[in-house]
């Protein structure tokens, strides 16, 4: 897959959830080629280098919101997720590379961060455009 339909891949698995673009440990898990367990469990044992703002636990309601927009698998009950989904934020994501030390784990960071990068300046691009437009 070229780097461009990776990164476009990427971007569409970036949310925005309490003022933060984020990725879920679900979405993150698939692309590192991990469980979402195994993931959660490494992050686990280094919760000293996932502060809140790197790094948060889904509330009921969000999880709802996020059934109802997009599909996401349901908490509790068959065949869905047992505990709440945790967001990863941008430095949350950056810091994952640290504790999943893969070389998968490094390329996927790699395209993560531009994704993040281009939605960034898409943001930017969109706002200049509204400035001109006024």
């Amino acid at each position: 897959m070229g780097e461009l339909a990776e990164t476009e891949r990427i971007s569409k698995r970036i949310l925005l959830l309490r003022g933060h673009r984020v990725m879920l440990d679900a979405d993150l898990a698939k692309l590192y080629g991990v469980t979402t367990f195994n993931l959660n469990k490494a992050v686990k044992r280094n919760l000293d280098r996932f502060p809140e703002d790197f790094m948060f636990q889904l509330t009921y309601q969000e999880v709802s919101g996020l059934i109802f927009q997009f599909g996401i698998s349901k908490t509790g009950g068959r065949g869905g997720r047992r505990h709440l989904p945790y967001a990863f934020t941008e430095q949350g994501v950056a810091m994952l590379s640290s504790v999943l030390k893969s070389k998968r784990a490094a390329q996927v960071n790699i395209a993560i961060m531009r994704a993040f990068v281009q939605l960034r300046e898409m943001i930017a691009s969109h706002k200049d455009l509204a400035k001109r437009l006024d």
